[in-house]
């Protein structure tokens, strides 16, 4: 049985790089719905060696966790952008966001098979709404 930290650090280990993920999203795929804070407060807290991405981690309105201008902020920053992710007026884009059938498969897919699958393009199309 995994504890929650692990499955925290399952589920940001499991976001491929180009894309981002909530805290919202974090904690709802390690079963902690509603835990968005809580999700901040452990990765916050997690031991370097983890080497988590934590930069793939952002609110859910696509802003930097960190306060603009910040040493955290221009890290994050330099690493998404390192990764092809674009800052559209200090936000990123929806199209970055990973969607949760993808992280599902990441996260629970064998070993083999997480480590094959292509991550999605930041740049397919996506449906529209329905109204």
């Amino acid at each position: 049985m995994t504890t929650p930290h692990e499955r925290v650090f399952a589920a940001v280990a499991a976001i491929p790089a180009g894309c981002v993920a909530s805290y919202g999203a974090i904690a709802a795929q390690a079963g902690l719905p509603g835990r968005a804070r809580w999700v901040g407060r452990v990765l916050a807290a997690a031991p370097a060696e983890a080497a988590l991405p934590w930069h793939r981690v952002l609110r859910a309105d696509g802003h930097l966790a960190f306060a603009p201008g910040s040493a955290a902020f221009e890290a994050q920053r330099r690493r998404l952008e390192a990764e092809g992710v674009e800052l559209v007026r200090g936000r990123v884009p929806r199209a970055h966001f990973a969607r949760r059938q993808d992280l599902d498969r990441w996260l629970w897919a064998p070993r083999d098979a997480a480590e094959t699958a292509a991550a999605p393009r930041a740049d397919a199309a996506r449906k529209p709404r329905r109204k």
